[in-house]
């Protein structure tokens, strides 16, 4: 998984409540097992039924390759499809930033490099107009060490992530790589209990 430490670029405005995975990734359209992610990202809303290309956001040439993007409240609600963060990862986004992100998205964001941040109250109204002004002409940053949000113009805002949420996305972890972190406690516990309880050790260890 590719570490987010520092994530700068164009932020693309969706100022929506209530997108859902189904319109983020519309897998009814995917051709193939293999599908080309980043065009099957809001395909429905991007193109008409005969093709023709739609007045949507990401389809006004500022827009094209953004890094962050910035929605509104319940982003990714819905089903629990993973690949809904792999066609937003497919154009480059590798920070959602909302009122409220939905849980299940959340972690598919956090499995995947993406960071998720929720932002609430005048901090994201101010955010998402500084958003709709700039209009892809100049870039945000958000640098997860220091948890916090810069647009062009300097103004600065700060956002809460867990702990170990913070360690997995800046070292590049699955949750397998986090468990991973701890081996020799798990090596040392499975000693002492192989020592103390040899009825659980019957079997024949094969990890050699």
């Amino acid at each position: 998984m590719q570490p987010s430490e520092k994530i700068s670029g164009v932020a693309v405005p969706m100022i929506e409540d209530d997108v859902n995975t189904d319109q983020i990734a519309p897998l009814q359209l995917a051709k193939g097992l293999s599908p080309d992610w980043g065009d099957l990202l809001f395909k429905r809303q991007r193109f008409a039924p005969d093709g023709s290309v739609s007045d949507h956001v990401l389809n006004r040439p500022q827009y094209r390759a953004p890094a962050i993007l910035v929605a509104n409240e319940n982003f990714g609600c819905g089903s629990s499809r993973e690949s809904a963060v792999w066609c937003l990862t497919a154009i480059g986004i590798r920070c959602i930033i909302a009122r409220s992100i939905a849980d299940i998205f959340r972690e598919n964001c956090l499995q995947n490099g993406v960071l998720p941040v929720e932002l609430a109250g005048a901090d994201m109204d101010r955010l998402q107009s500084a958003v709709l002004a700039i209009d892809g002409a100049q870039s945000f940053s958000v640098n997860l060490p220091e948890q916090i949000i810069v647009s062009p113009d300097g103004a600065t805002f700060q956002f809460d992530v867990s702990a170990s949420d913070k360690v997995r996305l800046i070292e590049g972890l699955d949750e397998i790589g986090m468990t991973m972190k701890h081996l020799s406690e798990i090596e040392a516990w499975e000693a002492r209990i192989g020592a103390s309880h040899s009825w659980l050790q019957q079997a024949e260890d094969r990890k050699a």
